[in-house]
């Protein structure tokens, strides 16, 4: 009786190792999770080391134990290879931050730039009346538009009512 358990001897871990292999081969193959498959995959040649030396102890079939270790040897292998991957792409990541730094700080500059050469026209058309608007960026500019629109207020005189305490600002700030 022992005969025939020595016949079969190795055999149930070469289906646990070719079963583990399989699963760790897929695993491996998978970018980014390929990194995991080492550990099934060093589980599967253990559990095939283990039933190749009861086959040979026993004189029993190998064919399904060496087919586990095989396949369970590339897939780590291919695990491994993703671990070089991922360490030169690390290596140049550590670079990719300074340079969207600088995209970042070059494109704000080149906004800015525009923002202060940037010349702004808004005409308002309603029932007739026309409203328009120029502007720059241009600090000068802007004074120089706001005197003339508190000139030709104060000498043509508004339609819209006005608020004290903002016209007594801004003159009390042109005096300064």
């Amino acid at each position: 009786m022992e005969e025939v358990n020595n016949n079969n001897s190795g055999q149930n871990l070469g289906i646990a190792a070719l079963i583990t292999a399989v699963i760790t081969f897929v695993l491996a193959v998978i970018p980014c999770v390929g990194l995991i498959a080492i550990i099934p995959g060093i589980i599967a040649i253990i559990l095939a080391a283990v039933g190749l030396s009861q086959a040979a102890r026993y004189s029993s079939p190998r064919g399904v134990l060496l087919a586990g270790l095989i396949i369970a040897i590339i897939a780590v292998m291919i695990s491994f290879s993703q671990i070089f991957v991922v360490g030169k792409i690390a290596q140049k990541a550590n670079k990719w931050p300074k340079n969207i730094g600088n995209i970042i700080n070059d494109v704000q500059d080149n906004v800015t730039k525009e923002i202060e050469d940037a010349n702004v026209s808004i005409k308002v058309e309603s029932n007739g009346n026309k409203v328009e608007i120029n502007t720059s960026a241009d600090k000068k500019d802007r004074e120089k538009t706001l005197e003339d629109l508190e000139g030709a207020g104060a000498q043509q005189g508004d339609s819209i009512e006005k608020n004290d305490s903002i016209h007594k600002h801004v003159v009390l700030q042109k005096k300064k």
